[in-house]
């Protein structure tokens, strides 16, 4: 399929416009030359009458030359209009399409892709195609008729000067194409890449500033950003400099034609009768030869939009082409809520190592089962395959009995609420951050969660309560407040599944304290799978997982498994040898 393909196919209910917009903008070119022919006829009337004013043919021929030069005008502005249309609706469906996709992709894909690495590929690519569509496309009928109408009548009025037209031109459109060969198109590919790179470490760079002013820090400590920078500087200057002498060779190429027509011109009038003809011959090719440069520019824009359009069709389509996971054929309803593993694997996708490894366990409706070990040993993999982020590599996850896969989405999503440690609230007000857990919830409702979520002193000091917005409009809150705000979101939700992934990590003690007693409230009568460093806030679950590359390595309650002298036990003295920890005076 086609890049024009591709993109005709987001253009619904208006595809009839592009053609209709190239044919428009090629009627628009043949009117545009015709003004040149009426030129070398008022230039003919003159030489052969000898004054302006000997000829009534001169002012017909220049109000016709007027209308025909406004028709074309006209008739461009309406191609215009009409592939603007087209690649409006092109744009919009292309955006509409790919958040839908968005929206269905498995939660496990915003895990692999960066929000500024998705935002610059449908922002900017939409934006890209709309301008190729819009703008370039256009152009290319006239980049195709322009030239060959040029070359019929260079060689309709004599065949001898339009040769001689047509040497710099042949020479430099070899010289173009050697350009706009291989090397161009990996370019292309390698610029893509790097403003796709620099948009995502510049994300991260604007939200870290806070750290960067804490800490005093320079822009030189995000290095990946600045590198980032660096080698799409070097990149784009080994580029330049690769095509500086051809670009100039080409240029005084595509300007030369006179240095050859003219030396043709008096060899011409030094060997006919015709001088006058010959003199006015030389007159349309001075006029009409420049029309060929214009093209060959005009091409080679085009065809470097061209390809930025495929890059940007090419990525798009990489980007959406992550399938959705397979719904339910038969969507089981949920009646009980205890999770089960059954010699469950998972890889990430490309992976050479299974990130989970033949692990069996479960957990009891109502009980809490605590995951531990070092960063990286498949913790977190594990607690978000119960709400099917990933789909397992082999095996089964089990939530009352039955398969996830088996659980229509909106189901297992309405039983599971998730406390991650990067938490996350909208540019909006507080109630509606926390009616995001329940939107039917009433007022009463809402103040009940936020008591349970001990957030009552960050709303009474907040001069519009409940109703004050987050972000640059209304105020800022500490990492720990945004916490307790998101549990109480949970509480609301009052899902009977609960999935929390360090939710103490980044917590002062004050707000640990809080957050600890959130989550006992929350956890009441649920059945919980969490996620922890802080080993004091696991002494207490009802059973303990130590997961180790991926694999369980031990298994118990606290009291059990420090009397096993394993890996939990070095934790457990590690831990406690931390938190004991004094600075040196």
């Amino acid at each position: 399929m086609t890049t024009l393909s591709k993109l005709k196919a987001y253009m619904t209910g208006r595809k009839a416009l592009l053609p209709l917009s190239l044919g428009l903008s090629a009627l628009s070119a043949l009117m545009g030359m015709l003004p040149y022919i009426l030129v070398w006829f008022i230039i003919r009337e003159f030489i052969y009458h000898g004054e302006i004013g000997a000829s009534t043919k001169i002012q017909t021929y220049a109000w016709w030359a007027t209308g025909l030069a406004i028709g074309s005008i006209i008739l461009y502005f309406v191609a215009l209009t009409a592939s603007h249309l087209a690649a409006f609706r092109a744009e919009t469906n292309i955006r509409r399409q790919a958040m839908r996709k968005m929206v269905n992709s498995p939660l496990g894909f915003f895990d692999k892709n960066s929000s500024g690495r998705i935002r610059r590929i449908i922002d900017d690519n939409a934006s890209i195609t709309h301008t190729f569509l819009a703008h370039q496309l256009p152009d290319l009928a006239a980049t195709i008729v322009m030239p060959i109408t040029a070359a019929v009548l260079i060689f309709i009025f004599d065949w001898r000067l339009g040769l001689a037209c047509l040497i710099p031109i042949c020479l430099a459109m070899i010289l173009m194409n050697f350009m706009m060969g291989h090397k161009g198109r990996k370019f292309m590919q390698m610029y893509m890449n790097s403003l796709e790179e620099m948009n995502t470490e510049a994300v991260e760079y604007v939200r870290g500033i806070p750290v960067v002013k804490v800490f005093q820090q320079t822009v030189f400590s995000f290095k990946n950003f600045h590198n980032s920078i660096v080698r799409y500087k070097e990149m784009v200057m080994d580029f330049t400099n690769l095509w500086q002498y051809p670009m100039s060779l080409y240029t005084v190429l595509i300007n030369a034609f006179s240095f050859f027509i003219v030396p043709t011109a008096i060899i011409l009038i030094n060997h006919s009768d015709n001088i006058a003809l010959i003199i006015l011959n030389l007159f349309l090719y001075v006029l009409i030869t420049p029309i060929f440069s214009q093209s060959i520019m005009r091409s080679m824009y085009l065809t470097q939009a061209f390809r930025q359009a495929k890059e940007s069709v090419d990525r798009l389509d990489d980007l959406l082409s992550v399938a959705p996971l397979p719904a339910a054929k038969k969507s089981l309803q949920m009646i009980d809520f205890d999770i089960e593993f059954r010699k469950t694997s998972f890889s990430y996708p490309e992976a050479n190592k299974k990130a989970v490894d033949n692990i069996s366990f479960t957990i009891p409706q109502g009980k809490t089962v605590a995951l531990v070990g070092t960063s990286g040993g498949g913790k977190t993999t594990i607690a978000r395959l119960v709400p099917r982020f990933w789909d397992v590599t082999d095996g089964e996850v089990r939530i009352g009995g039955i398969n996830v896969k088996e659980i229509d989405n909106k189901e297992l999503m309405k039983n599971i609420s998730f406390v991650f440690q990067n938490t996350k609230l909208f540019k909006t007000s507080l109630l509606e951050n926390i009616k995001y857990g329940n939107h039917e919830a009433s007022l009463k409702e809402v103040n009940r969660a936020v008591d349970m979520a001990q957030c009552r002193e960050i709303i009474n000091r907040l001069p519009d309560g409940l109703h004050t917005k987050i972000g640059t409009e209304g105020t800022y809150l500490s990492g720990g407040e945004q916490q307790r705000i998101v549990l109480a979101r949970a509480i609301l939700k009052d899902a009977p599944i609960i999935v929390l992934d360090e939710a103490t990590a980044f917590t002062d003690p004050e707000n640990e304290h809080l957050i600890q007693k959130a989550l006992g409230i929350l956890a009441q009568g649920k059945t919980v799978l969490m996620i922890a460093h802080r080993l004091t806030s696991v002494q207490d679950v009802d059973s303990i997982l130590v997961i180790n590359n991926g694999q369980i390595a031990e298994q118990g309650t606290h009291d059990e498994l420090i009397n096993q002298q394993g890996i939990y036990t070095n934790m457990w003295n590690e831990y406690q040898q931390s938190v004991k920890w004094t600075v040196g005076k």
